[in-house]
């Protein structure tokens, strides 16, 4: 597929192959396993090593911590950390991708740093729940018409947000 460059007013017509896709949110799920009592871990975020984050029983502080955590390396709102099965710090923690990672392929961005938890067997691990998937012409402004070359159908992209282009 040809590169299409997006003027300041949009308003480009783009061929492609099928039905644009509005792509999906990649998910990662963080297990804090074992009967961890204290201490702390990193995680390593696009290859970074976070800040150590203090582990804690109560899980609105923990979540706080992940967060601020990943914001220090990828900025606001980039991957957002949300109880899954978490109770009293233990459980799945869901890392979802969004912000300048949203509707993208970033399936690997989160991993396991360091493990200095106290406590009986503490574990961490990460792995990918939900794939991410590009979203058909990722970065194109709302007014882009994409024309399906095998259909003739056009679609048009409403959203504000080119990151998560919406095609109606």
């Amino acid at each position: 597929m040809p590169f299409y460059s997006w003027g300041p007013g949009g308003g480009a017509i783009v061929p492609i192959s099928g039905a644009p896709v509005a792509g999906t949110d990649a998910v990662q799920t963080l297990t804090i396993g074992g009967t961890p009592t204290g201490g702390t871990f990193t995680l390593t975020v696009a290859g970074r090593s976070t800040v150590p984050i203090t582990w804690s029983n109560v899980n609105a502080t923990l979540l706080a911590a992940i967060n601020a955590a990943i914001t220090t390396i990828l900025g606001a709102s980039q991957v957002v950390a949300s109880a899954g099965t978490l109770t009293a710090g233990i459980g799945t923690i869901l890392l979802t991708h969004s912000g300048s990672n949203v509707a993208k392929s970033t399936n690997a961005l989160v991993g396991v740093g360091t493990n200095s938890l106290t406590g009986t067997a503490p574990t961490l691990a990460i792995a990918t729940t939900t794939p991410g998937v590009d979203a058909t012409l990722r970065g194109a402004p709302r007014g882009t018409v994409a024309i399906d070359t095998a259909t003739g159908t056009q679609y048009r992209q409403t959203s504000a947000n080119p990151n998560a282009p919406t095609w109606t």
